[in-house]
């Protein structure tokens, strides 16, 4: 990355241990690796995405020339595939179209309803056995 060789590397740890000592140096060493790890996190999200955003461009690329060749000249496999391209872009668009609150609501209340225990499993205890 910097080209930086054996003795330059020792060179610097001479001149660090010199200014901060051997107190500070430790410290000074942590702070330096956490501030290039991040930079590298940061670095690797950010062509990550850039790679994800061409991948995305380049399918947008290959559907427009689909369509402009008509779609009656694809073969099956290619036809099905710009189907799911067009599901996925649709589902994207709209992520939370599929579910209507009542689905969830009526989900929660079966969960609900399973959680709690039926009566008959636990009976109630009965006056002869509280006089008892």
């Amino acid at each position: 990355m910097f080209d930086i060789g054996f003795w330059e590397l020792v060179l610097i740890s001479v001149v660090a241990l010199v200014v901060l000592g051997p107190e500070r140096l430790p410290h000074a060493i942590r702070s330096v690796a956490k501030f290039v790890s991040t930079a590298k996190n940061m670095a690797n999200s950010v062509k990550d995405e850039l790679a994800h955003e061409l991948k995305v461009q380049e399918l947008q690329d290959n559907l427009r020339k689909a369509e402009q060749m008509g779609m009656e000249d694809l073969s099956p496999e290619l036809k099905s595939s710009v189907e799911q391209l067009k599901q996925a872009a649709q589902d994207v668009q709209r992520p939370y179209a599929n579910t209507s609150p009542s689905d969830v609501t009526s989900e929660r209340s079966e969960d609900i309803v399973e959680a709690i225990p039926s009566s008959t499993d636990s009976q109630p205890a009965t006056a002869d056995k509280k006089a008892d």
